[in-house]
Formats: C-alpha cells, structure tokens, sequence
C-alpha cells in the first residue's frame, strides 16, 4: 500500500528485455535501504525489488503491467516517481494507493496559471474507471486532487513543490501517465454496475 506522496525521483540507468519481461534499473538516493522483495511505486506502479546495491535497483515489469502502464514508454535516463510502501503507524497524507494502475491516460494541457500547472488528461472512460470533482486520483503514482471532472478527462492543479520534485515538469502535451482510480469509488461503481 502507498500513499501517492512521492519520496524521491528514481533515474533509469539500463532496460533489458527478457521475452515478455522488462527488467529495470533505477538509479536512486535510498537504493542502499532496500532489501530483496521490497514494494516500490514507480511512476504508481508496484514492482518488486530483486537485486541492489548502493547506488541502484533492479525491478522487472511482466507483460501485463507494461500493456496496462507507460512503463514500457520507459528510456534509459527518464526520471521516475518513487515511493516506498507505507508504514502503518504513520500519518497517511494523500490516499491509499495500491499500485495496481488501471489504465493509461494521455496528456492533453499543460496550462501555466501564476505560479501553478493546470494539467488535463483524456482517457477510456467505463463505469469502473471513473473521476469525481475534488475526489483523488494517482497520476504516475503522485495522489492528487481532481479539478474539472467529465466522462473521459480531467484535470489537477499542480503546485510549484509537486512540479519541482516529481516527473510532472517532464509531462507535456501528448505524453502518457498511468492512473490509478480510487479505490473507494472503484467499488461503488462497480456495485452499482452489478444492480443494473
């Protein structure tokens, strides 16, 4: 479980293909805390750790994670969110995010407003993926608060310490992020799915 608060900015240093995996090692500042089987987020998506040392880690994404998320998108160099998984005993100051992305969205607007970043995204709308105004949603991992919800986009303000600590200054007009929906709206729709 995690919290979409973001810890640090992880940097791809190599991708290797292994038939339908994809193993990736992330360059980052508490590589050396982790241990073998660890949860991380990266970019919202949870993936276990299977090596390190003191400067890097090793994950591998299957080939249902990378048809569901843009990690398959990944080059060597790009920056990635990361986040640890949550301690229970802590406060939890986004929501809960389990990792498990639902789709992927595409940047539409990235719009400059004084000081903060409006940023619209458009995505394949059906009744267990769904946004409401002022609900949370993930966006590659980074718990946020929905601004201007329709069927099939919306939007989240982003303020300067967000944008300066995560990948959201490399998202622009036509790049693709992972979402992952609340998960308390998930079961709600799907219950009233099941009603008819």
């Amino acid at each position: 479980m995690f919290t979409g608060i973001i810890e640090s900015l992880g940097k791809v240093i190599s991708l290797d293909p292994e038939k339908e995996n994809l193993h990736i090692t992330v360059e980052c500042d508490f590589s050396n805390e982790l241990k073998i089987d660890q949860s991380l987020s990266h970019n919202g998506v949870c993936l276990t750790v299977t090596k390190y040392d003191a400067s890097t880690y090793a994950v591998t994404a299957i080939a249902e994670t990378l048809r569901k998320s843009n990690l398959g998108l990944l080059n060597t160099g790009d920056l990635i969110n990361l986040e640890r998984s949550m301690v229970m005993n802590g406060r939890i100051d986004g929501h809960i995010v389990q990792g498990h992305v639902d789709c992927t969205a595409l940047c539409t607007s990235v719009k400059e407003e004084g000081g903060s970043w409006l940023y619209t995204f458009e995505y394949d709308w059906d009744l267990n993926k769904i946004t409401v105004e002022k609900g949370s949603i993930c966006v590659n991992g980074v718990s946020l608060t929905v601004v201007n919800s329709a069927a099939e986009h919306f939007s989240v303000a982003i303020i300067p310490y967000t944008y300066e600590h995560t990948n959201f200054k490399n998202i622009a007009a036509g790049s693709v992020v992972n979402l992952e929906f609340d998960i308390l709206g998930k079961y709600v729709a799907k219950h009233l799915a099941l009603r008819g």
